[in-house]
């Protein structure tokens, strides 16, 4: 059984905390007043503004605010300010028995993808991949993927649609959505936090790789079995990709179309969800409806 954390409603308390990377306090107290703007009131964190490194603070530090903010029953959600680099450091630290009795909704992507799989895997909880703190700024604030946060943690159904890519392998499949950064994914790889994804919908992006790194970890994943008796895989975006001296010879999605050839599920690719101002919020850890059709990919949450 799904079990599903509340959906929020006006006046319910939202916690913003970096538990991987550093943000500027200006960006997110400007996000934090958009939040509002929504009706909630927003609780922000010590991690927020403060810098160690690449990080926000120590390990201690991030660890001791998101626990905090885990066992807090007045605060409803979490939103994570940023990703980068953090949350792998401090996961088996989280002790998640309160937040298994009485879930929230947490809230983000990259580095994030972490958190999310080993509660799903663990815990069987839904989290919501979608941007965080950081993506809500000046230039975003009205556009359709905040809007979709917005409106996700209301408990709104969705369908989101894309034009048809030249690699997509058409059909239809229905399953639980699981996934997120591909480097994650391929770091959780063989740890007590990696997914089984059979009979799961497979969601995949990345930033800033070598695309012979995001080759090797397609081999990776394909090697540990996430990619055997997949219901569907969801490629998003692959922004900012890397070349050494000597090309590698194919693009991020002709790397992954190699891997996933022999398969026979569909497969849609270019979906706007990644590490770009094109990127939903959906729900993982839920059964979504996946279809792969000749003029468009459509993914929804499912009806039942």
């Amino acid at each position: 059984m799904v079990r599903i954390p509340p959906y929020l409603k006006k006046g319910d308390l939202i916690g913003i905390t970096c538990s991987s990377s550093k943000m500027e306090l200006a960006a997110a107290e400007y996000a934090a007043e958009v939040i509002r703007g929504w009706g909630y009131r927003v609780h922000l964190g010590i991690t927020v503004g403060t810098s160690f490194h690449n990080f926000s603070a120590p390990d201690e530090l991030r660890l001791e605010e998101l626990q905090d903010m885990l066992d807090d029953p007045e605060i409803k959600a979490i939103l994570f300010g940023r990703g980068g680099y953090g949350m792998g450091c401090i996961i088996d630290k989280l002790n998640l028995k309160k937040f298994h009795k009485h879930p929230k909704w947490l809230c983000g992507y990259s580095d994030i993808t972490v958190l999310h799989a080993h509660i799903h895997e663990r815990y069987g909880i839904p989290t919501i991949h979608s941007l965080m703190c950081s993506g809500i700024t000046p230039d975003t604030v009205e556009d359709e993927y905040v809007h979709s946060l917005e409106q996700i943690i209301k408990g709104r159904k969705y369908s989101y649609n894309t034009p048809s890519h030249v690699l997509n392998r058409e059909g239809s499949a229905s399953g639980l959505l699981v996934g997120g950064n591909l480097s994650m994914l391929a770091n959780i790889s063989g740890t007590k936090s990696q997914v089984k994804t059979k009979g799961k919908i497979l969601l995949l992006e990345d930033i800033g790789e070598y695309r012979y790194n995001v080759d090797r970890m397609m081999y990776n994943l394909k090697r540990a079995g996430w990619l055997d008796g997949l219901a569907g895989l969801v490629v998003g975006a692959f922004t900012d990709g890397k070349e050494t001296q000597t090309p590698f010879g194919q693009s991020e999605y002709e790397i992954i179309h190699n891997l996933v050839k022999d398969y026979d599920y569909p497969v849609c690719y270019n979906f706007p969800i990644g590490h770009q101002p094109a990127n939903y919020a959906v729900k993982l850890g839920m059964k979504h409806h996946l279809k792969v059709g000749e003029a468009k990919t459509v993914l929804k949450l499912h009806a039942d």
